[in-house]
């Protein structure tokens, strides 16, 4: 038990990313127990724990979130809820939606989309590329989808999307708000799957939309609209969320300008290796949260059934025994790198194997959004103004303090 606090949870949202690595560090440990929200809660780190925390057999995810943040990331009924053959079914419903073309179509939506964006933008156009990217991963995100244009407001629903995620570890009037907002989106999707159901809609075989409406437990019983909708949020509101990556990317490439002269260039050959590394090296998510469902001992540890576990995601991402020069930030380090060989030491968006536990299905869709930003990003039309880059551990989710701000010169067709 950390002896030095009572309750951690208030130093947990002061400390943010730094929480749990440095009291690992301190105390010489994987694996240190405290109480968060009064409740004892065991954080862990490194592959094998990642390993551990990803075995379904030992873990679940239903009921190991605090209300206030499950119901802004997940919702009742979502696929990170389920277990066993249910879990299963629904994964593949997600999965469906990944396969190489599709990817490539998400990303030709998302340049696109970007282009459009730009063209609209009259006269010098100075840009927050947070916002930017959020909108343009919006109008994306819902055309990849297959909701259809008309039916929504891409700037609104890009706002209601981002309170999800700015306001998931707040208390009080900001997280209140964004959970009605969220009510309010619930009831857009679910209005969008009874119009598929019932005909008044068609749109596309495979999309997202589609597969979500008519999708089937393992009892052959459809999902009630309210689930369906639950689930497309959970398409739409995480390809939004790649926005922040976006931002981490464009400070790399401001930071190491080598980089960016080499995509500039048209050299892709480190394409994927430096995506990858920004996704290791930059805060995206701290950590994720667990409960246990059957007893068991690790590093001399009982964990008994309904204990709440927490992933250090940020801290394995920096694990020093997994990572030379951790603090470095240096793409050549995922030359050659596989998931497949290596599913627990990359866990910015979580272990194990896609296909086996409850690892992010959006992994592929984060990675092909994240190239084309890289892609749009090198343009030599872009500049960077002077500013704050440094990006704060002690709040999250966090941003370079500027939000990153870009300057366009050029036509936008010149980044095409």
């Amino acid at each position: 038990m950390d002896r030095h606090s009572f309750n951690s949870t208030a130093a947990f949202l002061r400390d943010g990313y730094a929480f749990a690595s440095s009291r690992f560090d301190a105390w010489g440990t994987d694996l240190f127990t405290t109480r968060m929200l009064l409740h004892p809660t065991t954080f862990i780190r490194g592959e094998e724990a990642a390993g551990l925390f990803y075995d379904d057999d030992r873990l679940t995810r239903e009921a190991a979130m605090p209300p206030t943040v499950q119901h802004l990331l997940q919702d009742r009924g979502s696929v990170q809820a389920l277990d066993g053959e249910d879990h299963r079914l629904r994964k593949a419903a997600f999965l469906s939606l990944m396969h190489a073309d599709a990817m490539s179509r998400l990303g030709e939506m998302f340049a696109e989309e970007w282009t459009g964006m730009l063209e609209a933008m009259p006269g010098p156009r100075r840009i927050v590329l947070h916002g930017f990217a959020r909108e343009v991963l919006t109008r994306t995100a819902c055309r990849w989808a297959g909701v259809p244009a008309g039916v929504t407001d891409a700037r609104a629903l890009s706002s209601e999307l981002g309170m999800m995620i700015d306001n998931v570890a707040k208390v009080g009037p900001a997280n209140w708000l964004a959970q009605l907002r969220r009510r309010g989106t619930e009831r857009w999707a679910a209005g969008l799957i009874d119009d598929v159901r019932d005909g008044r809609l068609d749109p596309g075989e495979g999309t997202a939309l589609a597969v979500f409406s008519h999708h089937t437990d393992a009892r052959g019983e459809r999902m009630t609209a309210e689930v369906a909708a639950v689930e497309l949020i959970n398409i739409l509101r995480p390809i939004l969320a790649v926005a922040r990556f976006i931002v981490f990317a464009a400070v790399a490439l401001t930071r190491h300008p080598q980089w960016r002269e080499a995509f500039a260039e048209g050299d892709e050959s480190d394409l994927e290796p430096f995506v990858q590394e920004v996704r290791r090296f930059y805060p995206f998510f701290p950590a994720v949260p667990g409960r246990v469902r059957e007893p068991f001992t690790w590093r001399g540890h009982r964990f008994d059934r309904d204990d709440h576990v927490i992933l250090d995601l940020y801290g394995t991402c920096h694990d020093p025994r997994l990572w030379q020069d951790p603090e470095c930030f240096d793409p050549r380090r995922f030359r050659g790198f596989s998931w497949d060989d290596d599913p627990n030491t990359l866990i910015a968006q979580g272990a194990g194997r896609h296909s086996e536990n409850h690892r992010c299905p959006g992994e592929w869709s984060t990675v092909e959004l994240l190239k084309q930003a890289v892609r749009l990003l090198a343009s030599p039309n872009l500049s960077v103004p002077s500013q704050d880059l440094s990006i704060p551990l002690n709040r999250f989710p966090t941003l370079p303090r500027s939000g990153f701000i870009v300057h366009h010169h050029g036509p936008p067709h010149a980044e095409s």
